[in-house]
This record gives structure tokens, sequence and C-alpha cells, in this order.
């Protein structure tokens, strides 16, 4: 059995994805998720079940409850902390702001302290492509200025960036913040575009296109993500002996400290990505056109060079390959009826 690593938000799309990977390499993961209601439970439930199957421990606490978490330290003992939790979406941060500052400022200060105190060896966090903000210099790179979020949910990802370099500097914990580009995949959440519109393509209902479909993003698939965590669990962030106070580089610093695009480096123009949908039902969409929404952005496009530079990987998955394995899990899960372009034999989730 390899190390112990800690897993927060293990029912998650992307940390169910994860730990299932860890565990199969032979490491002892532990899970912290709370199962709350922001979608489908019973998706959350099924993720578990397919995954932990009394082999992978959860522990259903809310990161908020700081004592709670510092218990779970001090009983895993972890190496390796896997910092997935979040509350999660754009437009959702305007409906019910508070929860942001609960789950995603108040949660993430409960981590920095079992990892300050129990000597944790590596902290990786979940940011976002959202950070960016205002930025329109594309394509993104981590020595860009952030100062211009445009919606809450980035506002606290930026913080958990920010409180992630103060724990680097003051207590020498060697952090790891992974900007994510738009993951897409099997198991993905009920929010996001990819399994919305599946949905309603397959029910005949239309679909609500922002920004009349003039966007771009860099949709990155949840197998590059999970490859690129994996190979950076043996990079925990060192310092940067040439950072400079006189001109200092946003990605790096004289603590251990460091901050990584993780995109698929290849941005796809919206109405593409419904087309490439299109082609895998059989069917198109009703398209309700529609304005750019508050806190939406009209572009993402990562620069991924650091990544590349320090895990000789990035992520690299056609997008159209990508939403096949999407919907061939869809049609599985939900036990539909195959379009008649899908192949006859039924594709496992993992």
């Amino acid at each position: 059995m390899r190390g112990t690593i800690l897993v927060t938000g293990v029912a998650g799309f992307i940390g169910s994805h994860l730990t299932k990977r860890l565990f199969d390499e032979g490491y002892n993961v532990v899970g912290i998720d709370n199962i709350n209601d922001y979608y489908s439970q019973k998706l959350k439930e099924d993720r578990l079940k397919m995954l932990l199957n009394g082999k992978v421990k959860n522990y259903r606490i809310d990161l908020e409850d700081s004592e709670a978490v510092m218990s779970v330290f001090k009983e895993v003992q972890p190496e390796i902390v896997v910092n997935l939790a979040a509350q999660a979406g754009v437009r959702y941060s305007m409906e019910n702001p508070h929860s942001y500052i609960t789950s995603n400022l108040n949660g993430f200060i409960s981590i920095l302290e079992g990892c300050r105190h129990l000597d944790v060896k590596h902290l990786i966090y979940a940011s976002s492509s959202s950070v960016y903000g205002a930025n329109t210099s594309l394509p993104f790179s981590t020595s860009d200025n952030i100062d211009h979020p445009v919606s809450l949910y980035a506002a606290t990802k930026k913080a958990n960036e920010l409180m992630a370099h103060t724990y680097s500097h003051l207590y020498s914990l060697p952090t790891t913040g992974l900007r994510f580009f738009t993951v897409y995949g099997p198991w993905g959440r009920p929010d996001m575009a990819l399994f919305k519109f599946t949905r309603a393509i397959l029910e005949n209902s239309p679909i609500d296109v922002y920004n009349h479909g003039d966007m771009l993003r860099d949709f990155t698939y949840v197998d590059d993500i999970i490859e690129s965590i994996v190979r950076l669990l043996d990079h925990p962030a060192k310092r940067n002996e040439d950072w400079s106070g006189e001109k200092p580089d946003p990605a790096s610093s004289a603590a251990p400290y460091k901050v990584y695009n993780i995109g698929n480096n290849s941005p796809v123009r919206l109405m593409s990505f419904i087309e490439a949908i299109e082609r895998r039902l059989g069917k198109t969409a009703v398209k309700n056109y529609m304005d750019l929404q508050p806190g939406d952005v009209p572009a993402t496009y990562a620069d991924v060079n650091d990544l590349y530079s320090t895990i000789d990987f990035k992520p690299s998955t056609d997008i159209q390959n990508g939403i096949n394995k999407f919907i061939d899990w869809y049609m599985e899960y939900y036990d539909k009826d195959s379009p008649a372009d899908l192949d006859e034999k039924k594709v496992s989730g993992f």
C-alpha cells in the first residue's frame, strides 16, 4: 500500500474519478464529502457505490466544521491532501452568495489548518479558469494578473490561491493550485452544458445558447485532468529561487507555492461543441439564442507550458471523442434507448 491521500469532494465529478485512479494505483485513499443537494444526491451516491465498494472510507462532514475536519486529519494522518470540494457554479453564486463564502472560504481554511498542524507534505487544491475574469489576453497564462474577477465564484477561487500562498509563506506548506478549464466527461455535473444539452436534445426541449453561440471554451476531458493531478502528486511546490518582489511572478513565489493551468490548450466554439453532441445523438437541437450572462466570459484558452515542463504531459483529448464517451455513459446510466449511430456495446462510466 502506498501513502495516504485525503481527497475532499470525493463524491463529486472530479473527486470520484481521481479517487478511483488513486485506489487502483495502490494508494490508501480517504474521502470527505457532505453529499449536499446542490445537484442530484443520487448521482453522488451512485459515484460512491461504484468507487467505494466498502474499500474507500468517506467522512460525511462539512468542511466549514473545523473541529470535525481536524479530527479527520488527526485520525487519517494524510501525507498528501487534494482539495476538490467547493460550492461550484458561476450563475448560482449570484443566487446564493453566502454558500460560496461558507464552503469555499471557511471550508478551505479548515483544510489549510489541518495541513499545517499535521505536517502534510503537499496540498493540491482546485482553483478555476474563472479567476482570469475580465482578462482578454489569450491564451490565459498563470503569469497574468487576475485582479478583476467577474463572479463571486471566481473571487472565492482567487481568495483560495491567496490563502494558500499565505500558508506556504508562513508555515512552509507546499501548495499547488490547479486552474481547471471547463471539465467534462462521464459522471459529470448536471448543471454543466454538456449534461444539460444532452438531456434537452434527447427530450426535444430547447437549449439556451448564450452569447448567441459566439463563445470559446477550452473544454478539458476529465481523464486528462486526473492524469495531470496524479503526475503532480510527486511534484510538490518548491521555492522559486529567482523570484523577485520587484517583478513578482504570480504563478510562483519565494515560498513553496505554485499555480498551474490545466486545460486542453485548444478552445472550441460553442456552436461546434453543440454540433458534436448533435452528431453523436443523431438529432438536431432546438436552439434558444441568448445574450451573454452576467459572470460569464466570452472566451477561455489555457497556456499549459508550465504544466508540460513540470510533468511532461498536457491534456489533448479530442472534443468529439470526449463527448462520445460522455454520451455513452449518459445513455447507459439513464437507461435510454440508444440513438442509431451509437455503438451497440454498452460502455462503463469508467
